[in-house]
Parts: C-alpha cells; sequence; structure tokens
C-alpha cells in the first residue's frame, strides 16, 4: 500500500530520525484508527537525551494523522481518568518526565492508565463520593498512546512500548520546516486514505494471527501484533519490511529500555563470547565490564566501577552466584558460563529468524 510509504516519508521530511522508526510510526498511525479490532496496542516511547530533538514536534505531526488525538501535557487524574474512559483518544502526552517527577496524584494515576491500559478491558479502579458516601468505578484505560519526554520513562511503561530515539538534527540534514496551516491539508487527505482502506480491510484485522519474531519476548510480541497484522493486510513489502523494523527496534541498539539485570546479562554474554572460554574469573569479569566504554558499569555506584559485592547482587535474583573455580594460576572466586545459560534463554532475545505472513483465523 502506497498510503504507508506516504506516511513513512512524510514522517521523516519533519522529523530526523531513522527509516525504521519511520516505518512503525506509520503502522501505528493506521492502528489508532482501528486499534479497537487488536488485543494489544503498542505505545511509543519518544525520548531524547536533551531538549531540542524533535519530541514536541512529533507529537503535533501526529495529532493531525491519528485518530481521534488527544493531546496534553499534565492534567488533573480526574480528567485523565474521564477522558480515555469517555472518549478513548489517541493519548499523545509531551513532557513526561515533569509529569513522573512533579505532581504525584497525577504521575500515580498516569502510571496506572499506562500498566493497564495497553489491553483490551484494561481498566483503573477509583472511589468517588455519591452522597454522604464513596462508591467504587472502574475507568477503562484501553487506547493508543504515544509518551514523550526527556530520558527513560518508567520500567513498566518502556516494557510496553516501542522506542523511538530522537536525536538532534546533525548539520547538513535536511528537515523539511513544519508549519501546521501547510500541513494540515496533506494531513487531511492522508486520514481520509487511512479511512477508505479502514471500511476495505478495518474488519479482517481481527481475523489475522501474525506469524511472530522470535527474537521478541511474549511482551513485545504482544505489542506488534496489531502492528504486523496491518503489514499483512497491506501486502507488498509491508509484512517483511515491518518485522524488520520492529525487530531492529525492539531487540537492537535502539532499545535501551531494558533493566539494569538484563542489561548485565546482555554484556557478560558478550564478555564471555570474547573471551571464548567456559568459565571468567570475577576480577577478570569485571574487568572486561568496567573497562569497555560501550557498558555503563565503569561508573555505575555513583561514578565507580561496577564492585564483585555489586555483581553478586545483581546476579542474585537470576539464580546466579559466585563459586570457586579452578584456574590457571590457581583457585579463585568466579562464573562459570553454563551458570548463565538459563537466564540467558530466558531474559535475551534470540537471533531473528524468519517468519511469514499472517494467516486467517
Amino acid at each position: 500500500m502506497q498510503l504507508l510509504s506516504t506516511l513513512s516519508e512524510t514522517v521523516r521530511r519533519y522529523i530526523a530520525l531513522a527509516a525504521v522508526e519511520a516505518d512503525v510510526i506509520a503502522l501505528w498511525i493506521v492502528h489508532t484508527h482501528c486499534f479497537e479490532a487488536a488485543q494489544d496496542t503498542p505505545y511509543l516511547a519518544i525520548t531524547s537525551a536533551e531538549k531540542q530533538c524533535g519530541k514536541s514536534r512529533l507529537l503535533e505531526l501526529l495529532e493531525l494523522l491519528v485518530a481521534n488525538p488527544w493531546l496534553t501535557g499534565s492534567v488533573s487524574a480526574a480528567v485523565l481518568y474521564r477522558t480515555i474512559d469517555d472518549l478513548h483518544p489517541t493519548l499523545l502526552l509531551d513532557e513526561s518526565d515533569a509529569t513522573f517527577n512533579g505532581n504525584k496524584e497525577f504521575g500515580e494515576a498516569l502510571r496506572g492508565v499506562l500498566n493497564s491500559g495497553h489491553h483490551t478491558g484494561g481498566k483503573a479502579s477509583r472511589c468517588e463520593r455519591a452522597g454522604e458516601s464513596f462508591v467504587r468505578r472502574d475507568f477503562q484505560t484501553f487506547c493508543p498512546k504515544a509518551i514523550a519526554g526527556i530520558g527513560k520513562l518508567p520500567d513498566t511503561v518502556e516494557s510496553r512500548s516501542i522506542p523511538i530515539r530522537l536525536k538532534r538534527k546533525p548539520p547538513g540534514m535536511a528537515i523539511e520546516r513544519f508549519r501546521r496551516r501547510d500541513v494540515e491539508l496533506e494531513a487531511e487527505q492522508l486520514r481520509g486514505q487511512i479511512t477508505e482502506w479502514k471500511a476495505e480491510h478495518g474488519e479482517r484485522l481481527a481475523a489475522l494471527r501474525p506469524e511472530l519474531p522470535e527474537a521478541l519476548s511474549d511482551r513485545q510480541q504482544d505489542g506488534a501484533e496489531p502492528l504486523l497484522a496491518i503489514a499483512d493486510a497491506v501486502g507488498g513489502e509491508w509484512p517483511e519490511r515491518a518485522r524488520a523494523a520492529l525487530v531492529q527496534l525492539l531487540t537492537g541498539t535502539a532499545a535501551e529500555d531494558q533493566s539494569v539485570g538484563v542489561r548485565l546479562l546482555a554484556d557478560i554474554r558478550s564478555a564471555f563470547h570474547a573471551a571464548q572460554c567456559d568459565r571468567l574469573a570475577s576480577g577478570d569479569l569485571l574487568a572486561k565490564l568496567n573497562l569497555d566504554e560501550t557498558m555503563p558499569w565503569g561508573e555505575f555506584t555513583s561514578g565507580r566501577p561496577l564492585s564483585a559485592i555489586g555483581l553478586a547482587r545483581l546476579l542474585k535474583p537470576f539464580g546466579i552466584q559466585p563459586r570457586t573455580i579452578r584456574l590457571e594460576q590457581g583457585t579463585g572466586k568466579g562464573y562459570f558460563k553454563e551458570s548463565f545459560a538459563d537466564a540467558w534463554a530466558r531474559y535475551l532475545p534470540s537471533p531473528p529468524q524468519a517468519v511469514t505472513p499472517s494467516q486467517p483465523a
């Protein structure tokens, strides 16, 4: 479908981002118009390390293209619950870093909405005054959401999101100036095309069962499924193109949403692979972790390198602990490669595998 390619190209005209990010955003825009056919909705986590990287501009562009947009910053908790419950909008939340670090009541309300609102039937329960007493009310929270902010989102939100990591436009890169009054007409035409496509294919989406990339975790597969259903319904190059983009964003270098423990497991796996051995002394393993500038462990503890005690503490939840191992120079405390096998299999993605398009249920 040319529409998806046009949406992807439109995003890249105004925002400095990677082609795979634009492809996923294009799929997500169409998803907002037919999310009722899906069991889950993936969030877009639009973040950057610094200001002026295009986060707010991307939300402004999305406001013109998505279904039933609600672009907002901090509102009251009551407004948040009622707007989502009544209107089922596409929530476009800006400055989430200020939200989570600011008003405590709204931050907790937003966290509850985001934690439950990715799955159909998700709800948040609140007590409301009814005369002289209080009654419980359940608010529906299921709707598409894009959250923009500086830095890292809460882990529970990150795990439900597709990361869009924006950086400042490099010198010499041509980005078209965003003038809302000029873009509105083009966006209106694109929304009309999405509406026509939905009328023809929307009912089919609920019946599709896309093949899901094995490289993704269960939760990532849940979020990817509605986007892949759209790609498979479109056909052509998009089934393969969508899967490649999602795998790259969710498992590649853009996926900085890993917990500390999972990141440590990945870096230890890299250390063992580089060492080509079946055991490493604690000191040798720490040296590899702390001296590699691509890893965060050299300044992990208030600017100091990760210690042997800190390493053992981080690995304990995975059932991994240091053991006495035999080395060339004698014995000492360290780790066997086999001790990590179960954790690596459970928490780290396997290499991407080819998948086939959806088939009707």
